[in-house]
Order: structure tokens, then sequence, then C-alpha cells
């Protein structure tokens, strides 16, 4: 697991704060449950429960799962009266079936073979009732690697409850699972001298084509319902909108 999401989970929460529009990922998703008369949700690599409360708030059946026990303290803490479970998305089992499964934030990069992917596609499967929802996004390797080839880094800025920091990236092809990347960043926060570092981390991310994902769902028995193009604030991607079979 990313130290991202463990030894530096207090530093993602003030960071994705400001990078992502949660209001507006909640909206983006909310509509896609609504089209199709979803009201329980199970959100996988729910992290730190930015969308929790928005769900809930808004008439849905919200459940969490995620694999950091450090994510999900955080996650419960703002959101005490919603459920969270903690678990590996390759490896789940509810207590009860959800009519709908999504993954948002491109969780499902960090799914580096495939075995992962299959094993994921699987267990959501069969937590999702007769015709039940699986919506997902993930960065379109078309466009993505060829973004990155020049090395250069992309420094990202952010304020939050008054303190400001800076987070530098640089992307490395590793190609090791298929085309996937080292993402290489160092966190920032500012001071009275300049920034002043706070914490790096380096983790594998895999990137994917259309035709993959397509193949996999198809294996693991879903019908495609949708294929939206979808630019997030760094990543061109998709998601995919599929019914359990």
């Amino acid at each position: 697991m990313s130290k991202l999401y463990s030894e530096l989970s207090e530093i993602y929460e003030a960071m994705y704060a400001t990078f992502i529009d949660y209001k507006e990922e909640y909206n983006f998703y909310s509509q896609i449950l609504s089209k199709y008369n979803k009201t329980s949700v199970l959100e996988i690599g729910s992290g730190t429960g930015n969308l929790s409360k928005l769900f809930s708030e808004n008439g849905f059946n919200y459940l969490g799962l995620d694999l950091s026990v450090e994510m999900l303290e955080i996650a419960k803490r703002k959101n005490p009266n919603n459920l969270f479970v903690e678990g590996d998305m390759r490896n789940f089992k509810l207590e009860k079936l959800v009519s709908s499964a999504l993954i948002t934030g491109r969780s499902i990069s960090y799914l580096l073979k495939n075995e992962d992917v299959n094993l994921a596609f699987k267990s959501i499967h069969d937590n999702l009732e007769e015709g039940g929802l699986f919506c997902f996004d993930f960065i379109d390797a078309n466009r993505f690697i060829p973004e990155i080839l020049s090395g250069e880094t992309i420094i990202h800025k952010a304020s939050f409850r008054g303190e400001h920091y800076m987070r530098e990236s640089t992307w490395r092809l590793n190609l090791n699972y298929g085309m996937d990347l080292i993402w290489d960043s160092k966190y920032s926060k500012e001071t009275e001298a300049g920034y002043k570092e706070i914490g790096k981390d380096t983790e594998t991310a895999r990137s994917f084509t259309k035709n993959e994902m397509e193949l996999f769902l198809a294996i693991n028995n879903f019908d495609i319902l949708e294929i939206i193009d979808r630019q997030t604030y760094a990543f061109p991607t998709y998601v995919m909108v599929a019914k359990k079979r």
C-alpha cells in the first residue's frame, strides 16, 4: 500500500480536499445511480470519507470499504453515523448484497496485475444484487502515456484550513504489469522560510486501455451500459457503467 494512504494519510486529507471537487464528484456519480434507480451504494476505496456524507445526506444507503486503517479512522471521525469496513477489493464479502458499487478516484490503478483486476471484479460481482450496477473510472493509457514521456515535473498547490501545500510529481514508465507507471511525489508545506518538505511517496500505478476494461467486464459477467469520456483534475479518464449479468 502506498505511504500516501497510511503514514501520510493526514497529508492526503489536506491536499486532496482542494485538488478534487467532491461535490462535483458526488453529483456525477449520484446522477448515474439515480438514472438506473439504485439506492444502496458501496464505495470501494472510500478513503477519508469525503463522498460519504454527501451520499448519506441525499438518501442513499451508504457503505464504505477501504484497505487503509488510517484512512478509515479519518472517515469514521468525519462521518460517525455512516458505516465503513476494512477490506481488500480483491477479496471481500458483505453481510448484505448491495444494488450498486463504485470505485472512484481512479483507485483501480492500484490493481497492477491482471489477476488483481479479475479478482476484484469477481468479488464485486458476488456482492451485487442481480442486475446490480458497477461503475468505476480509470486512467486512459492511450492519452496519458504520451503525456508523461517528457519527464516533466508536475506541480500542484493547494490551501486547506489556512495552510498552504505543494506536491511535486514525476512519472516514469514501468511496464512490468501493463501500461503501468512509477509515480514519485514530494509533499511540502509553506513556512516563513519557504516550502518545507513534509513527506515523500513512491508508488506504482496502472493505466488501462478501453478495450482491456471491456474484456475484464465481459470475463466477469458484466454487461456494459455506458462508457463516459471524462477529464479529471489531473488525468484523462473513462468511466465504465456496467450491469451484473
